[in-house]
């Protein structure tokens, strides 16, 4: 098991203020459902005007939110005046995505200074049922001194 300790104390509150900056995860309805040092769960209501012709969550969107999942549970472990950035990730897309929620639970595999590996997984919530209908594994990076990069 990798070692989750945050390097900034107050990592929930910076993770916390960062996302609320996103404009894209605001755009998409998405909120923060559970946050703790190396693991965040991000929740989007369904919206039709995020799907692709057959009414399914569209792809881009499901990759967006795994994104913002393993971007955020890497961040909550970065030190205090770090920015984070996606370098990598590769998305499976194991299910049509469809429901009435969907639920984002992104973790950290391997912590480090600089590079950091998470992956996440989306589910499809409908009714009393819940499927797993993609994952990501991504490669994030800590901008340690860059001004134009913070939180």
């Amino acid at each position: 098991m990798p070692d989750l300790q945050p390097k900034d104390p107050d990592f929930e509150a910076r993770v916390r203020a960062s996302f609320t900056r996103q404009a894209a995860m605001e755009s998409l309805g998405i909120t923060i459902l559970r946050l703790q040092a190396g693991e965040i769960e991000l929740a989007m209501p369904y919206n039709a005007a995020f799907t692709q012709q057959h009414g399914f969550m569209h792809a881009g969107i499901i990759t967006t939110a795994l994104d913002s999942a393993c971007g955020y549970a890497a961040f909550s472990l970065m030190p205090a005046d770090a920015g984070v950035l996606t370098i990598e990730f590769k998305t499976n897309l194991l299910a049509p995505a469809k429901g009435e929620l969907f639920t984002f639970r992104g973790h950290v595999l391997k912590p480090g200074r600089t590079i950091t590996v998470c992956e996440a997984q989306a589910f499809a919530h409908d009714g009393g049922s819940s499927k797993l209908v993609a994952s990501m594994t991504a490669t994030l990076m800590a901008l340690l001194d860059h001004e134009s990069v913070r939180g």
